[in-house]
């Protein structure tokens, strides 16, 4: 027991801080599954009782099933056999490879840009290059939806620099903001072409026409756009014939691209820079080369693949109307993204549980913090290899367990 002279209970207030989630019905549970090469979105997962149990996966960020596709594991055997598992060292010491360079020449190829900087993730690439910016232009006032991810967040608070947070997509409040401040002042907006939680798009063009006016630069996080849309996977910004007024595009190369790692793509003079000043990504060992070779791989074969993501929409899409059809509330903003509200998290879990125990679809519940209290929801991704054998089974289970838990039957939202 960590107790000290003053009689502080570090174990009693640890304890206190997880009866606190377990109270709420917001305790995060990590479920134990197997994927199996060749057969995802099937898994296996091992029960608390040891005994395993199939599953079908409709959680995962491996959007398009590529973290199975044979291009990527072709491309990441033949890099393992070659370099071994790691990269050596960070960047700057030993760990930049024909690998890591060829993914960022890929990289900046997809988004018309430049050059492009590999991170470990995306998630890092957000926090590391928004923490970094005010020390590249001194008095950078950031402009930041409410609903940013938290790595956006996170970024911008730390870097110490002043920030404005307009409401969510609501480019007359963003107007005002901008409008009120020192026109000589250096600015950037951050937002979002996808917002993961509800699925619903952000204005980019609308921002874009502000920035311009405003003489702001622009940062677009594409993280759930990446891959999916676009002529080549480039992302929203791509579909909409934005890219070229976009200053900054963050993406990932963990969700649509099956892979691992996150970037940024945007002028050489701006990648040179924050290669050269953030600490992020100054200071972590890079991507193993294997892995920096599949996602090259993931990247390249998607540029051509429209069919795949023509398919894709479509899974969503006949979900979407299946689950419609029952009178469940879902959330649809016209992306791939299938948010079921539920509004309580004691019984958000309850279904989760009940899918997977009982029917073995998998869907963790999304709680608070993640979303806010009384939203609490299950987000279904559906994507091109789930069958639709596999979507009656989720519709007839989740027809199933909303009867059960009594819970109100309700036209979708908007």
């Amino acid at each position: 027991m960590m107790q000290d002279a003053t009689g502080l209970n570090y174990d009693l207030k640890l304890d206190s801080a997880l009866a606190a989630l377990h109270d709420e019905g917001r305790y995060r549970t990590f479920i134990d599954i197997e994927r199996r090469r060749g057969q995802f979105p099937h898994a296996v997962w091992t029960r608390e009782d040891g005994i395993e149990q199939d599953i079908t996966v409709w959680c995962g960020n491996d959007y398009l099933g590529m973290g199975q596709h044979s291009s990527v594991l072709t491309a990441m055997h033949e890099a393992l056999d070659a370099t071994g598992a790691g990269s050596g060292g960070t960047r700057n010491i030993s760990g930049t490879t024909v690998y890591h360079k060829a993914l960022e020449a890929e990289l900046a190829d997809l988004h018309g840009k430049q050059a492009a900087l590999v991170f470990t993730s995306a998630y890092i690439a957000n926090d590391a290059t928004l923490s970094t910016l005010p020390k590249l232009f001194p008095g950078l006032i950031i402009y930041s939806d409410a609903l940013n991810h938290a790595s956006m967040i996170e970024g911008v608070r730390r870097n110490g620099g002043a920030k404005r947070v307009f409401r969510h997509n609501d480019v007359a409040h963003l107007r005002e903001l901008l409008a009120a401040d020192d026109p000589a002042t250096p600015k950037l907006i951050a937002f979002e072409s996808i917002y993961s939680m509800d699925g619903d798009f952000g204005p980019i063009a609308e921002i874009c026409d502000l920035a311009e006016e405003f003489n702001a630069l622009t940062y677009i996080d594409e993280v759930h756009a990446v891959g999916m849309y676009g002529p080549r996977g480039a992302g929203v910004a791509e579909r909409d014939g934005l890219m070229h007024r976009i200053d900054i595009i963050n993406g990932t190369l963990a969700k649509a691209y099956g892979v691992m790692g996150g970037y940024i793509a945007a002028s050489a003079r701006m990648c040179d820079a924050v290669r050269s000043y953030a600490p992020g990504f100054i200071f972590t060992t890079s991507l193993p080369p294997s892995i920096a070779a599949g996602a090259a791989a993931s990247v390249r074969h998607l540029k051509t693949d429209q069919g795949l993501r023509d398919l894709h929409q479509e899974r969503a899409a006949v979900l979407k109307l299946r689950l419609r059809g029952l009178g469940l509330p879902i959330i649809d903003h016209g992306s791939h993204i299938v948010p079921v509200h539920v509004g309580d998290p004691v019984k958000c879990k309850m279904i989760s549980d009940r899918l997977l125990s009982d029917h073995g679809v998998y869907v963790q519940p999304i709680n608070f913090p993640t979303v806010p209290r009384g939203t609490e929801r299950l987000r279904f991704t559906p994507s091109p290899v789930h069958t639709p054998p596999m979507i009656d089974a989720l519709v007839h289970a989740m027809d199933d367990l909303w009867s059960h838990c009594a819970l109100n039957r309700a036209q979708a939202a908007g």
